[in-house]
C-alpha cells in the first residue's frame, strides 16, 4: 500500500508547494521508490479550462486531455512521470460528481452533507487508482484558513485516522519574513499557521519553512517547541538560483530523509542525484548565451507560458548554452517599428492563445522572422498566425484570417467541428460550451520524410498533446504548398495539419500542438533543442 504525503500551505500563496511537491517526489525517485502526484484544487471552477491566465496561469494538459493546475507540470517535468485526470480535482468537479450521483439517487433517504458525502468524495479521489507505487504525494491548493479550503483539510485529517498507522505525513509550508526595520526574523506568522492547521484536527508533521536567508538554530528550536515538531522538522528552504536547483537544496536539508524517518524507514538507499547534478552545473556554466523573443499576449504574467519558459530552459540546456528570453507584447508591434524591437533576436517563437488581440502583431512578428532569416518557432496559435502570414504575403491571399477572429475575411483558419479521438468521433459547434470542448490530450501525427521536423524527432511518427478549437483547413494545402510552405505534419487520416515548415529558411517550424508540455530537464523536446541550436547558429552570424 502506498505512503501518503500530504502537503499544505499556510502564511502566504505562492511559497513554492507545488516546487516542493515536485522536488520531494524527484528526491524518493533518486532513492529508488516509485511516485505519484496529485493537487487538490478548492476553487469552484470543474477545471482551470476556462479561466484566464491572468487569474490562474497557464493551463496545463495531459495526455488523456485533463485540463488541470499549472503545478501538474513541475510534477511531470522533475519526475518524468505522466499525469492523468485523476491526479487533478477541484471543488466543483467533487460537487458536480456529487449532484449527479444525488440526481440519480444515489443517496436515496440521506440528506448529503459536507461531511460525509464532500469529504468522502475526496478521500475517494485520494485514494483511487494510486496503483502499486510507494509513495503519494497530494498537495492541497491555497492557504490554510480559506474557506474554500476546509473540507480537503478535513478530508485529510480523517485519512489519518483511517489509513494504517506511519501511513502518512503532512508537510505545511510556510513562510518566515526578515522585518529589516527590526533586523530579524520572524516566527510568529508559521506559529500561527500551525495553530490553524491544529485547529481543524492536522499536527504538522514536518514543517519546511521559507525564507530568504538562513534560519538560526535559535529560531528552528523555538519554531519546534511552539509548533509541536521535533527540530530536525524544522526544514529550511531558501531561495534558489533556479528551480533545479531545489532538489539538491532541499536533500542538503534533509528533507527526503525526514520524511523517509517519518515513516519508520531503516536504512533508506542513498540518493542518486548526478542528474540533478549535471543539470545544475549546465545551467550555472553555460557556454554562451541566445536571445529569444517571445511575442504573446499574456506577457505581463511569466506563469501564463510556464511550461514554454521551462522548455525554453531545457532547449538551452541540450545546448550548453543560457536562453534568455524578451518577452514582447504582441500588440505592441501592431502600431511601432516591430524592425526595432527584435533587434538582436536570435529566434522568434510565437506562442498560443486564445482571440483577436494582439493578432496582426504576431503575423507581423512572423513576418520579420521570416523575411529576415531569423529562426521561427509558431506554437497552436502562433502556427495559424504563420499560415495566415504565407497566405497574404506568399500564396496571394490578401484578406486571409481566421474565423476566431470573425468572418469577414478569407478563413484559412476555422472552427473544428468533428475529430477523431481514439475510435470515437467528436463533434463541436460554435454554441457548444467553452469548458473542456477543445481538441485536447494526446493525438498521433505523421510526418514528411526529408522534412526539417522528421529529422529533429528522428522519426515520422509522433505523439504530441493538443489544446485548441480552431485548426488550419486543409484545403488550402496544394495553394500553399505551392508559394513555398510545406505542411510536412499532418493527422494520420490526412485532414488535420499539425505541421508547417519552409524549406530553405534557416529554422522555420509551426505547431498546431503544445510540445513544451513534454519536455523535461533532463529529457529536453527535440523541437526546442533544434530551435535553440538554430539560434545559437544565428548568434554566431551577427
Amino acid at each position: 500500500m502506498p505512503r501518503y504525503v500530504f502537503i499544505t500551505g499556510g502564511v502566504v500563496s505562492s511559497l513554492g508547494k507545488g516546487l516542493a511537491s515536485a522536488a520531494l517526489a524527484a528526491l524518493l525517485q533518486a532513492r529508488g521508490y516509485s511516485v505519484r502526484l496529485r493537487k487538490l484544487d478548492p476553487y469552484l471552477n470543474v477545471d482551470p479550462g476556462t479561466m484566464s491566465p491572468y487569474q490562474h496561469g497557464e493551463v496545463y494538459v495531459t495526455d488523456d486531455g485533463a485540463e488541470t493546475d499549472l503545478d501538474l507540470g513541475h510534477y511531470e517535468r522533475f519526475t518524468g512521470v505522466s499525469a492523468a485526470q485523476s491526479d487533478n480535482i477541484t471543488t466543483g468537479r467533487i460537487y458536480s460528481n456529487i449532484i449527479e450521483k444525488e440526481r440519480r439517487g444515489d443517496y436515496l433517504g440521506a440528506t448529503v452533507q459536507v461531511i460525509p458525502h464532500v469529504t468522502n468524495e475526496i478521500k475517494s479521489f485520494v485514494l483511487s487508482d494510486a496503483g502499486d507505487v510507494d509513495f503519494v504525494l497530494c498537495e492541497v491548493g491555497g492557504t490554510v484558513g480559506d474557506i474554500e479550503g476546509l473540507p480537503f483539510f478535513e478530508a485529510l485529517r480523517q485519512l489519518r485516522q483511517e489509513l494504517p498507522i506511519y501511513q502518512t505525513c503532512y508537510i505545511h509550508v510556510t513562510l518566515l519574513p526578515f522585518i529589516k526595520a527590526a533586523g530579524e526574523m520572524k516566527t510568529k506568522p508559521t506559529q500561527h499557521s500551525v495553530k490553524e492547521l491544529r485547529s481543524i484536527g492536522i499536527q504538522p508533521d514536518i514543517l519546511l519553512c521559507r525564507a530568504d536567508r538562513p534560519i538560526s538554530e535559535d529560531d528552528r528550536r523555538k519554531i519546534g517547541r511552539f509548533c509541536n515538531v521535533r527540530e530536525s522538522s524544522v526544514i529550511q528552504g531558501l531561495d534558489a538560483r533556479s528551480i533545479y536547483d531545489v532538489p539538491l537544496a532541499y536533500h542538503a536539508e534533509g528533507l527526503d530523509t525526514e520524511v523517509l524517518t517519518h515513516f519508520g524507514v531503516e536504512n533508506p538507499p542513498v540518493a542518486n542525484l548526478s542528474r540533478w547534478k549535471d543539470i545544475s552545473d549546465n545551467l550555472h556554466n553555460p557556454d554562451g548565451n541566445v536571445n529569444i523573443a517571445v511575442v504573446g499576449k499574456y506577457t505581463v504574467l511569466p506563469d501564463a507560458y510556464k511550461s514554454l519558459t521551462e522548455a525554453l530552459v531545457h532547449g538551452g540546456i541540450a545546448n550548453q548554452v543560457k536562453v534568455k528570453i524578451h518577452w514582447f507584447e504582441a500588440e505592441a508591434f501592431e502600431n511601432s517599428n516591430h524592425a526595432e524591437l527584435l533587434t538582436g533576436m536570435h529566434g522568434i517563437l510565437v506562442p498560443g492563445g486564445f482571440g483577436e488581440r494582439g493578432s496582426e502583431g504576431k503575423i507581423k512578428a512572423v513576418n520579420y522572422a521570416r523575411t529576415h532569416d531569423i529562426p521561427y518557432f509558431g506554437i497552436c496559435l502562433g502556427m495559424q498566425m504563420a499560415v495566415i502570414e504565407a497566405a497574404r504575403n506568399m500564396a496571394g491571399f490578401e484578406n486571409a484570417s481566421s474565423s476566431e477572429f470573425g468572418e469577414n475575411g478569407e478563413n484559412i483558419v476555422g472552427l473544428m467541428t468533428e475529430w477523431v479521438k481514439g475510435n470515437e468521433r467528436v463533434e463541436r459547434s460554435k454554441d457548444t460550451d467553452l469548458g473542456g470542448t477543445m481538441r485536447l490530450g494526446a493525438y498521433p501525427a505523421k510526418l514528411i520524410e526529408g522534412s526539417l521536423v522528421a529529422k529533429e524527432y528522428g522519426t515520422l511518427e509522433i505523439e504530441e498533446r493538443h489544446r485548441h478549437r480552431y485548426e488550419v483547413n486543409v484545403d488550402y494545402k496544394d495553394r500553399l504548398e505551392a508559394a513555398g510552405l510545406v505542411f510536412s505534419g499532418l493527422s494520420p487520416d490526412g485532414i488535420l495539419p499539425e505541421i508547417v515548415e519552409i524549406p530553405g529558411h534557416p529554422w522555420f517550424i509551426g505547431v498546431q500542438y503544445h510540445p513544451e508540455l513534454k519536455s523535461r530537464p533532463f529529457e529536453p523536446h527535440p523541437l526546442f533543442a533544434g530551435f535553440i541550436a538554430a539560434a545559437l547558429k544565428q548568434s554566431r552570424l551577427v
